[in-house]
């Protein structure tokens, strides 16, 4: 049985994420309390009941202390139960934003009267044990409802034989880097189609981009040279028992280069035996 707890800040996206788990078969329960832990797990388990993926959100609404949130993930660890914990993050402007758009407050200030600057540092302390051990982090302080569900499925689907969930995600380095990225990669040496006219409205998802970038002599040395280096230390990943890799590749805007470089990347992920997700934040991004 797959079991995943789902936890992280209030406002960062759980909602969603729980909606992408069910929309790939996962069995979700939303909000339940820290001391109920392992008899839910026991009810997953029993023979009548025994569901192959199940997935619980875990919150500051349902925890007390850190201490609390401790003692229920050692009493599983001591069951030698396997769990996986998916924890969602963004920045506290993010978050604030958030909730002064939804009009809605955040489950502290509600329950003890904090102004939500205060809240927010105070769910940061009380989730800190989940963090410390979550197998990933999705930071969505830069993502769309869209992409934050690709990032979740992604991880989840059934993955087959690749060793290593893998996403290859484009970005622009004017609007800052993906916050989770493990390898970040900069093509904004390369020659630029933002420079002509005919390519300045297009993206390096349109083949007459792809053509120009990759005409440059540069641009091939560069990827051939980025290609051996991943050939040699994707596996080095794996060997270490690293589950989930991002690797980021940026140019200034997100458009041109670093898509047609993200998309070069995935293909050549491919061939080495990966399944990786490959995204591109800012395509869609007006100029």
């Amino acid at each position: 049985m797959k079991f995943v707890i789902v936890t992280g800040l209030s406002g960062a996206g759980k909602s969603m994420a729980v909606n992408a788990l069910e929309d790939i078969g996962f069995f979700c329960i939303d909000n339940i309390p820290v001391a109920l832990l392992p008899r839910i797990v026991d009810f997953a388990l029993q023979g009548e009941n025994q569901l192959n993926r199940v997935a619980v959100v875990m919150d500051v609404r349902g925890v007390r202390s850190s201490e609390q949130l401790e003692q229920a993930l050692s009493d599983l660890d001591a069951r030698k139960f396997e769990y996986e914990i998916l924890f969602l993050d963004a920045n506290d402007a993010v978050i604030q934003r958030r909730y002064k758009e939804t009009r809605r407050q955040h489950p502290i200030t509600i329950s003890e009267k904090l102004p939500i600057t205060e809240a927010i540092a105070r769910e940061r302390r009380l989730l800190q044990p989940l963090r410390a051990r979550a197998q990933y982090v999705i930071d969505t302080s830069l993502l769309s409802t869209a992409q934050n569900k690709e990032r979740v499925c992604s991880l989840f689907l059934d993955h087959g034989e690749s060793p290593m969930a893998l996403t290859v995600v484009s970005f622009g380095f004017k609007y800052g880097l993906p916050q989770e990225a493990d390898l970040v990669l900069d093509v904004r040496c390369l020659p630029n189609p933002f420079y002509v006219p005919e390519l300045k409205n297009l993206t390096g998802l349109d083949q007459e981009v792809v053509d120009y970038v990759m005409a440059a002599p540069e641009s091939q040395e560069l990827l051939r040279r980025y290609e051996s280096m991943l050939e040699y230390a994707l596996p080095l990943y794996v060997k270490e028992g690293k589950s989930q890799l991002m690797i980021a590749v940026g140019c200034t805007g997100g458009k041109h280069r670093s898509i047609t470089f993200a998309r070069k990347i995935g293909e050549f992920c491919e061939k080495l035996g990966y399944e990786p997700s490959v995204q591109h934040r800012d395509a869609k991004r007006t100029l």
